[in-house]
């Protein structure tokens, strides 16, 4: 039994070990958006937006599109049945600005999620060679457009994703934020993600996506992930799929995003998303939180129960490295992405909470209870592996 329970702790280090490896290689790996030489060309962007109750952001959001300082662009934002006064706050703005059009969306149809639904209609109507898909709470710096349709020509890719700067002002809301991006940090190679050679492995970040209107069409655009519900990842993944060169950029210093205003908000859409993540996979799920639970708590456990010895056995030793293991990735991905470094000292208590809002997420899909804007999501199909 000794000697199984120190195979056990081994394993943990080697696998932090591992993840650390991930990180570093993340860190040096992705590129930091950067002014570049003259535009090669100039196409025509559209910028496509949903908005679906965003009275409290939306104005300062467009005014930021508004100002871009790239030559040739327009902008699209769908209202998509808002009743919190949003599209009212638009009118004046779209009267002023003739490359600003306000649309009004359809009713939403069967099998769609609203949002993947908003983009299909603005993509209808998009007249532009490249298309920009971001969100109603994510400013973009003037200059934000130019560097980006720099970058994606510059590099010949079809698509480009970028993390961007996410804006916390509480520790309440950053406990599940801090964790969710810590975890793609961790978790997710950024050099496979952009390897046309491995198809599989894809992520996108759905704050801002740029990519070619030919590669949308290829990919089949929103129609082919309509009820999907974290689509920039189902988007990443059918480019991917499809032999469509793309990049992941950080561009912190030209765009931010406030994802939510509170810890309730911040839970609430993590449930919709975690378990789609995974795409609805049980097995693998549920063995990648348990295994969670494992590298957090057992170290802890273990050197909190042991610390008044003032002797340490060889498995003390090895928790006290996999705190140290987890406590270095934690500083690295903090720094990395821009949040504060107290979060780094909290992992625990983030980590735990981040795994009962994924348990949650599992049960609210099962049930048919995940939503997103007050709507109910469609059930999916679930897979055993």
């Amino acid at each position: 039994m000794k000697e199984f329970f120190l195979a056990h702790q081994v394993s943990l280090n080697v696998f932090l070990g591992i993840l650390l490896l991930i990180a570093i290689t993340n860190s040096l790996s992705l590129r930091r958006l950067r002014d570049q030489t003259p535009l090669p060309e100039i196409p025509l962007v559209s910028i496509l937006l949903p908005m679906r109750n965003e009275a409290r952001n939306i104005v300062s959001v467009v005014h930021s599109l508004l100002n871009q300082d790239y030559p040739h662009f327009e902008i699209l934002v769908l209202d998509d049945h808002s009743t919190d006064g949003s599209r009212e706050k638009l009118k004046a703005l779209a009267a002023s600005y003739p490359h600003l059009r306000l649309l009004r969306g359809k009713p939403l149809p069967g099998g769609w999620i609203g949002k993947h639904w908003a983009c299909h209609q603005l993509a209808q109507q998009a007249q532009g060679e490249l298309f920009l898909f971001t969100d109603a709470d994510t400013l973009h710096q003037p200059s934000a457009l130019r560097v980006a349709v720099a970058e994606l020509l510059t590099r010949k890719l079809d698509l480009l994703t970028a993390f961007v700067k996410e804006e916390i002002s509480s520790w309440r809301e950053g406990i599940i934020v801090t964790s969710a991006f810590w975890c793609l940090f961790s978790f997710f190679s950024i050099p496979l993600a952009q390897s046309p050679r491995v198809p599989f492995f894809a992520l996108a970040h759905g704050q801002f996506l740029l990519l070619r209107r030919s590669a949308y069409e290829k990919i089949g655009g929103h129609r082919a992930i309509a009820s999907e519900p974290v689509d920039d990842i189902a988007i990443a993944r059918r480019a991917k799929r499809a032999r469509l060169r793309l990049g992941i950029v950080d561009a912190g210093a030209y765009v931010s995003c406030r994802m939510y205003l509170n810890f309730r908000e911040a839970m609430e859409e993590f449930t919709k998303n975690l378990f789609a993540v995974f795409d609805y996979r049980l097995l693998p799920y549920f063995l990648v939180w348990v295994w969670m639970g494992f590298l957090v708590g057992e170290p802890i456990v273990i050197l909190v129960t042991r610390i008044t010895s003032f002797s340490l056995f060889p498995s003390d030793r090895l928790a006290l490295w996999a705190v140290g293991e987890m406590l270095l990735l934690w500083f690295l991905g903090m720094a990395r992405l821009r949040f504060p470094w107290y979060f780094a000292i909290l992992y625990p208590l983030n980590l735990s909470v981040f795994s009962y809002v994924a348990f949650r997420s599992l049960i609210f899909t099962i049930t048919g209870r995940s939503t997103w804007k007050g709507r109910i999501l469609p059930r999916p199909r679930l897979r055993w592996i």
